[in-house]
């Protein structure tokens, strides 16, 4: 084997995803299955082979038959950031909530009264989204494919000092069965992103810029931050046989704000806030009207907490926010659209 003098951009790969009709069968390649996201970086994949390097007795030095490993009982983990599009929003806010495969429904809410969502061996037409995950190499035949993915956190941000406060997104993927090949053969690329697609900060209107209750806040960045974690449990030869959501799912806003007489008062809000405060005067919407519509990026959080208020200083005077979602036993914990 010679030298090879090629080289490669990390721009070169590419992240495909499509949403998967079986458990523990990846989506065929086809058909218009595979949606390119518009990638800024892909992180490595955790493959986390279960290993045992201990030696043994009779040798104080590691001997090739003392080395273990196993790959059924691992969780894979998969990471990617880049641009908030509305085709990859419907597939990952999709899986992050438990919508029906393909319902695409614009408005993905998550209640405040959720019970744990559970996939099986087998199982067909399940309430969790799977997802089938393919990091696209630009050498031949050496894509790595993931099938039975779930998302587990998803983060949206925005910032109008960066590319003009476009939406953009970094989410983390975990599967539990054995991977289905690091040597896969070309996949295509049926659905690429597109430029008409993307979101802007600029969409939302000052009087539903809305934090904790506080309209016509001038805002400088957010980070939505939505977790849903999973549990792997049960093994066949295949790998983990259940996937359940048990966990507490979490969301959490961050944003920084100017500070001026609409915000002075957060500092003084987040002393007094009570159990009792009514749900309409910890409400949290970003949006472009009252309520949220399809094709356009929005966040309603009904009932939020208070978590943090500090000064931030820099050219002028800001302050950094930092909000839970609670639920009230009636309106959805959150909401977003796209």
């Amino acid at each position: 084997m010679a030298i090879s003098t090629a080289a490669h951009s990390p721009k070169e790969f590419q992240f495909l995803i499509a949403e998967q009709d079986v458990f523990g069968t990846i989506e065929a390649d086809g058909g218009n299955a595979y949606h390119a996201l518009d990638v800024d970086s892909i992180g490595s994949p955790s493959l986390n082979p279960v290993q045992s390097l201990d030696v043994r007795n009779g040798s104080r030095v590691l001997q090739k038959e003392d080395f273990f490993q196993d790959v059924k009982t691992s969780v894979k983990e998969i990471s990617v950031s880049g641009t908030a599009t509305t085709n990859a929003l419907d597939i990952l806010l999709a899986n992050l909530v438990g919508e029906a495969e393909g319902s695409a429904s614009s408005i993905y809410t998550f209640s405040s009264d959720a019970t744990t969502q559970s996939v099986g061996v087998g199982a067909t037409g399940q309430t969790d989204t799977l997802l089938s995950i393919v990091i696209k190499s630009p050498e031949s035949t050496t894509d790595m494919s993931f099938k039975d993915c779930v998302v587990t956190s998803l983060t949206l941000n925005g910032d109008v000092g960066t590319e003009g406060g476009r939406i953009k997104f970094s989410a983390t993927f975990q599967t539990g069965s054995v991977v289905h090949d690091l040597l896969d053969a070309a996949t295509t690329v049926d659905t690429s992103f597109s430029a008409a697609e993307n979101y802007f900060m600029s969409g939302w209107v000052a009087a539903y810029r809305k934090l904790y209750g506080v309209a016509d806040l001038v805002m400088s960045s957010f980070s939505l931050t939505l977790e849903n974690p999973a549990v792997f449990t049960g093994v066949t030869s295949t790998g983990y046989e259940v996937i359940s959501r048990a966990g507490e799912f979490s969301v959490a806003l961050d944003s920084s704000i100017k500070y001026d007489t609409n915000s002075k008062t957060f500092f003084n809000l987040l002393n007094l806030q009570t159990q009792e405060s009514s749900t309409a005067s910890a409400a949290t919407l970003l949006n472009h009207q009252s309520a949220l519509a399809a094709d356009n990026f929005g966040i309603s959080i009904p009932k939020t907490i208070l978590t943090s208020v500090a000064f931030n200083e820099g050219d002028i005077m800001m302050l950094n926010l930092s909000l839970k979602g609670v639920g009230d036993g009636s309106n959805p914990l959150v909401e977003v659209s796209c």
